[in-house]
């Protein structure tokens, strides 16, 4: 054989050793990090809500206001190149007095041709639900569960009933392009907490930082006991805490720029959880059969009720 052939061929070789470890690195691999830990103990969640006075709330409600379409390695690494749908949800919890809603969606603006659907009838609900809620919460800063609140129309009237945290406004860049007018956060107070805060009867925020500053979970105990964990973007789907896999490193540290240890952390608990606590519904940001699940059991009802309906 011509040396420059050998040569040639040693070339495209190596190329191809590197091409290869490349991709299953950045593509396929999510092994738990052996240090990967988070504190997490729902029985001290449980003892503060019940030390909390009040009626806790009645019902969950929700409205599927959008979706994207990600490929499945996207979300977890390994699972290959066919599509997946990636629904945007917005959910109320429903009071005998009062309302509070979890996550406000994205309207189509700042979806654009990211969206695959989009339902204006269902943002209109949210858009309203928002101007009857005691308070409004959410997971964490992305655009999809945040953007809904920075567009809302009348949100001079409805940012003092959201209670948005110091993290979640730390970095204005992780919202984008979602993103609050200039001047309008002017004199806000944003919610500090360590570890996790009760804020209403029944409903306590758990502090997860990793895929984003922010990020927190939403646990709520309905007046009937039954229990939730709405985990926002720890998980974009139940399989992530199934298997205890992460979303390809190709997107957690090109797009999002997670603390991928910290996410490992929490998928951690909540698989260990899931296990030693089979009742509670884990809710995760994106899984349509999950919620699609939830609701056929009656645990979740489709569509906001609202006063003026």
């Amino acid at each position: 054989m011509p040396k420059w052939l050998k040569l040639t061929l040693g070339v495209f070789a190596v190329l191809f050793a590197v091409a290869g470890a490349a991709y299953y690195w950045f593509v396929v691999e999510s092994s738990m990090p052996s240090d990967a830990e988070y504190a997490f103990d729902i029985r001290d969640v449980r003892r503060a809500i019940g030390s909390t006075p009040g009626d806790r709330p009645e019902r969950i409600e929700l409205e599927r206001v959008a979706a994207f379409s990600f490929p499945a390695t996207a979300i977890v690494a390994g699972d290959g190149w066919s599509q997946r749908e990636m629904p945007v949800y917005s959910f109320r919890l429903v009071y005998p007095d009062k309302s509070i809603i979890i996550d406000t969606a994205l309207d189509a603006e700042l979806g654009g041709d990211n969206l695959v659907a989009f339902d204006e009838e269902a943002y209109a609900r949210m858009n309203r639900a928002m101007e009857e809620a005691s308070l409004i919460v959410i997971t964490h800063e992305h655009m999809d569960h945040i953007g809904g609140l920075t567009v809302h129309p009348n949100l001079a009237a409805i940012l003092p009933n959201a209670q948005l945290t110091e993290r979640q406004l730390s970095e204005p860049a992780r919202s984008l392009p979602a993103r609050f007018e200039e001047g309008v956060l002017d004199g806000f107070e944003p919610l500090a907490y360590e570890g996790f805060t009760v804020i209403a009867p029944g409903v306590a925020l758990i502090a997860a930082p990793g895929h984003t500053p922010g990020s927190q979970m939403v646990y709520v105990q309905l007046k009937n006991y039954a229990e939730y964990l709405f985990v926002g973007d720890v998980a974009w789907q139940y399989r992530n805490i199934l298997t205890q896999r992460q979303r390809a490193r190709l997107v957690t540290q090109f797009f999002l720029n997670e603390d991928r240890k910290a996410v490992f952390g929490q998928l951690a608990a909540l698989h260990a959880l899931s296990e030693a606590e089979p009742d509670i519904a884990i809710v995760p940001g994106h899984d349509g059969e999950i919620v699609g699940q939830l609701v056929e059991a009656g645990k979740l009802t489709e569509g906001f009720t609202l006063a003026a309906d």
